[in-house]
């Protein structure tokens, strides 16, 4: 990574393991971060509707994705003063630029399932 003396450049290749980029293809690789970017598709959604509509994920997973990618300026969390309080997520601008990308991911994961349970099914047999 090159350096400036007001701070680092943002740029290089993620292919060395001190670019920032390999942490965001980190953030937006994991599989919880696709299912979530993916319900917030739809809009807002509070924590429960995520967790059901995300099977398998646990709350502490849940909490650390959306937190995460909170951080990353993927996701706002509005927190609404009522009682009980209320707190929804939903994607920023720069978060809703993923939808596509990853919709592709999950589209080509679904047509090419069965390519795929085929291969691995070979491979077991092999060894």
């Amino acid at each position: 990574m090159v350096t400036q003396s007001e701070g680092p450049v943002l740029f290089g290749s993620p292919y060395q393991a001190d670019c920032p980029a390999r942490r965001i293809l980190d953030r937006i690789g994991d599989r919880w971060t696709v299912l979530v970017v993916g319900v917030l598709a739809d809009g807002e959604a509070r924590f429960s509707q995520l967790s059901r509509r995300i099977e398998g994920v646990s709350k502490k997973m849940l909490t650390q994705t959306l937190r995460g990618l909170e951080r990353d300026g993927l996701v706002r969390r509005t927190v609404y003063p009522e009682v009980p309080v209320r707190v929804v997520y939903a994607l920023t601008d720069a978060g809703r630029t993923l939808c596509e990308p990853l919709r592709a991911l999950q589209e080509w994961a679904i047509a090419h399932l069965g390519d795929v349970a085929a291969s691995q099914e070979v491979y077991d047999r092999a060894n």
